[in-house]
């Protein structure tokens, strides 16, 4: 099976004839789509995946800024799954002759409703659910992953969700990346200094709707004793219910972290192969709340 993405052709021979300006395999054929909004505008970046007859993923890829998508595949029988922040998924089929050119037209998205927010009142995160990890890379080579086991944390939330506020503490000493001598070494001076730092607290009093799910949380984050502002990117993923009926919100979010910015420059080789962190450390939240007791 094989797949080309073509993109958008805005070249005189496209306005004659989509096929004119492309090669095309003499078993196989083009699709093509424009992807527009409610009010006919062109839905930038959007996500499609096209699957044959088996379920089988052929190709995938985002629309044009013009909203536009074609791509030649063998001939056959497929589905196309249209998203896109914000908007109800989209899913339609084709068929598609050899040397044929197979048009959905204008796919018109629909926006979605945004999901429901957590009621007014004082939640808590609830640990056993929740996750906080980060990813960094080891002397700009492989990724380290790893996590902090023991964390709290509460969130307000107001009548006017903007005003809300959050406020996370995790304990430094929890760091965990699977290596003993590699999270001896992070818990040291030369890292996070846990015994002079023993919390990373983040506060954050600025919520901002980002259209969809997504939200921007902004406020102070402590960390080996400075402070800075800093902005989560946040995808909120809706109510819920637990095993015994209470009510659950979920929430992911990630930022990232220079370490220069909070004096964590260690710069050295260690023996035995353990080697400093890179400079940025991405830090990556999947929470849920419930409410506090």
């Amino acid at each position: 099976m094989f797949g080309r993405w073509l993109g958008n052709r805005t070249n005189r021979a496209q306005r004659t004839s989509p096929l004119a300006a492309v090669t095309v395999p003499p078993s196989a054929g083009v699709l093509s789509c424009r992807v527009l909004d409610p009010v006919n505008e062109p839905v930038r970046e959007a996500e499609f995946a096209l699957s044959d007859a088996m379920g089988r993923k052929v190709v995938s890829g985002g629309t044009d800024p013009f909203g536009s998508f074609m791509t030649t595949v063998p001939a056959g029988d497929y589905r196309l799954a249209v998203s896109a922040e914000g908007y109800a998924p989209f899913h339609g089929s084709a068929t598609v002759a050899e040397s044929g050119h197979a048009s959905l037209g204008d796919v018109t998205l629909q926006v979605s409703p945004p999901p429901q927010l957590p009621a007014p009142g004082d939640w808590e995160i609830e640990p056993t659910h929740s996750s906080i990890a980060f990813t960094a890379r080891h002397i700009g080579l492989a990724r380290i992953h790893g996590r902090f086991n023991t964390f709290a944390g509460a969130l307000r939330v107001a009548d006017r969700i903007e005003e809300s506020a959050i406020h996370v503490v995790i304990d430094a000493s929890s760091i965990d990346t699977n290596v003993k001598m590699r999270d001896d070494h992070l818990r040291s001076g030369d890292f996070l200094d846990v015994d002079r730092f023993p919390t990373l607290e983040f506060y954050g009093d600025r919520f901002s709707h980002r259209g969809g799910s997504r939200w921007a949380i902004t406020g102070a984050l402590s960390l080996h004793g400075v402070t800075r502002t800093v902005t989560l990117d946040a995808e909120y993923l809706g109510l819920g219910n637990g095993m015994e009926g209470e009510a659950r919100a979920a929430c992911r979010a990630t930022v990232e972290l220079h370490r220069d910015d909070f004096t964590v420059s260690w710069q050295t080789m260690l023996a035995r192969g353990i080697a400093v962190v890179g400079s940025s450390v991405r830090i990556e939240l999947d929470v849920q709340i419930v409410p506090k007791g």
